[in-house]
Parts: C-alpha cells; structure tokens; sequence
C-alpha cells in the first residue's frame, strides 16, 4: 500500500455550497471544481494507506459525541499579504468547529497534524489568483450571508487529478459513517477515484 491525502471538513450546505463554488470558478480560481465548499477541520495531510481504517474509526468516535452546532457565514475576510487568499467569514460556529479540529488533530491520535498558522475556521472563495480578481472576490461578496445548523463533518481523499472527493460524512450523536452524497453541481467530486500506483 501507499499514501493518500485526505482532508476533513464542514461542507457548506446546498445551495449555499453550489453558489459560492460557482463564484470561485468566476473570479478564475482553477481549484473551484476540484474543492467542495468547505471550512476546513483537518487541512491536506498525507498518511499510509494501511491507517485509513483507524482515521475512520477515529472520526466516528468524535462524531459520536460532538453535537450539531450553528454555523453562519457573513461578510468577507482576507489573508492577504500573508496568504493569497479571500474567504467568506464565519462568524458563528468558529468554536464548534475548533474544538473539532482540536480532537482530530490531538496528539494521541492517528492524524497528529501541526498547523503552518493558527486555526482561523473560514470559506475560501478565491486563492492565488491575480490581486484584480482577488479585490473582486472580496468586494462582491462582502454581503454574502448563510446560515445553518452544522450535523456532521466529512472525510475527503485527493485524487491524483487534484480533485477533492468525499468518502464519508460522519453524523453527530451517532457517529455513523454516511456514504458520501452528490457532489455540488459542475464538479465530479464524488466520481471513484482514478487508480494509482504504489
């Protein structure tokens, strides 16, 4: 066996998922097809193939006793000039989703990641486009604004095209793994995985 990436988020619901993902692909982001709308709980992490079942089982346990939570989106941020990067805010949910991320990254656990920066829980709608496109990003959708209640976080492996896919959602309270659903429209995220070598 070899390594995979995986990922672990909140996907933004639909329509609100579909929307922003659409607004990404017209600022000219060529990432906005191969990446679900998200805010992002564990970042891109390569790990043996062989730990998945233990990952997974990791996730459940958490999903298992975490609690479905507010989320809602509102106005827009930038990382810039640190990050080439404009997000929507969240400017509820940012505490639920910490203490997610704390317990998925926890040291004593299968995935323990170290953040390049501190966890800043967030909706990329552009990233390392030109400054133009970026200041467009962020002005017109200074007013976006969602809301929703938060049940469940999902497990995604990056495929050798660069497309992000869902393998699983994992519900809260219950902790069952739910195959993954329909990808937002335009994107093949939930098409199988092209087969790699190793």
């Amino acid at each position: 066996m070899g390594t995979v990436t995986l990922g672990v988020s909140i996907a933004v619901p639909e329509p609100h998922g579909s929307l922003l993902q659409e607004r990404r692909a017209g600022f000219g982001d060529p990432a906005a097809h191969g990446i679900p709308t998200h805010v992002t709980l564990l970042p891109p992490t390569e790990v043996d193939e062989a730990r998945l079942p233990e990952i997974e089982a990791h996730l459940a346990a958490i999903a298992e006793v975490s609690e479905p939570f507010e989320m809602r989106l509102d106005g827009t941020g930038t990382f810039r000039p640190l990050s080439p990067v404009v997000f929507v805010k969240l400017v509820t949910g940012a505490a639920g989703c910490d203490a997610l991320q704390q317990r998925i990254r926890d040291a004593a656990g299968p995935v323990p990641r170290e953040l390049q920066f501190p966890y800043h829980p967030h909706v990329t709608v552009a990233h390392g486009i030109a400054e133009e496109a970026m200041d467009r990003a962020f002005a017109e959708l200074s007013g976006y604004r969602a809301d929703w209640t938060c049940g469940s976080f999902a497990l995604y492996e990056q495929g050798a095209d660069g497309v992000w896919r869902k393998l699983y959602d994992y519900e809260f309270g219950s902790g069952r793994p739910i195959a993954a659903v329909p990808a937002q429209s335009g994107s093949p995220l939930d098409a199988p995985a092209p087969a790699t070598a190793g």
